[in-house]
């Protein structure tokens, strides 16, 4: 969904969701990156010699060790950026505000995108899930509703909302004024 917010009644409830959430996009992570790895077996024929696919396969066996440790963005975005403008100028179409390429570098360029992004997402739910441990060290327990913004589908904030006390205090109250313009025909009469 991108943005949102969750409310969650006990920090179980909230771990399962982290949990599941991070398994999500560590498969997503594994899933492209095999296809990755295809692409560029496949590309070694015919583009072994170019310095875009040098760049790519050598980025390419860094991978697994990335996903085991915390994201450096910059450190990954100086790597790429050096080459990034000639082959940006070589593989891809501008149209409107949408790039297009035809080619096996497009391809890879994508997924090497799309594997940072999910690698930067999962360690931010690892990081997220040490705040929720460090929750639960403090005993807050069923005592406290977990209201949770979430942006581009990490949660990035925590409201800690004391549960009602009262059996009547935690049943769902709603309450509204409601108000209706009068219909309007451009006549004078009913």
């Amino acid at each position: 969904m991108g943005t949102e917010i969750h409310t969650f009644t006990s920090l179980k409830d909230l771990t399962e969701y982290i949990v599941v959430q991070a398994s999500q996009y560590k498969s997503l992570f594994e899933d492209y990156s095999q296809w990755l790895g295809t692409v560029l077996r496949d590309a070694e024929t015919n583009h072994k010699n170019e310095e875009w696919y040098q760049k790519s396969a050598a980025l390419q066996k860094t991978l697994k060790a990335q996903s085991k440790k915390p994201v450096n963005t910059d450190k990954s975005k100086k790597g790429g950026k050096g080459g990034k403008d000639k082959q940006e100028a070589s593989c891809w179409i501008q149209s409107g505000d949408i790039s297009i390429s035809f080619t096996e570098q497009g391809q890879t360029e994508i997924l090497f995108l799309a594997i940072e992004k999910i690698n930067a997402k999962i360690q931010e739910f690892e990081k997220f899930k040490g705040t929720v441990q460090q929750l639960a060290r403090l005993g807050l327990g069923t005592t406290v509703n977990y209201i949770v913004y979430i942006e581009d589908d990490v949660p990035r904030k925590i409201v800690l909302k004391q549960k009602a006390t009262d059996k009547g205090g935690e049943a769902f109250k709603f309450m509204a004024e409601l108000s209706v313009p009068a219909y309007y025909s451009g006549t004078d009469g009913p």
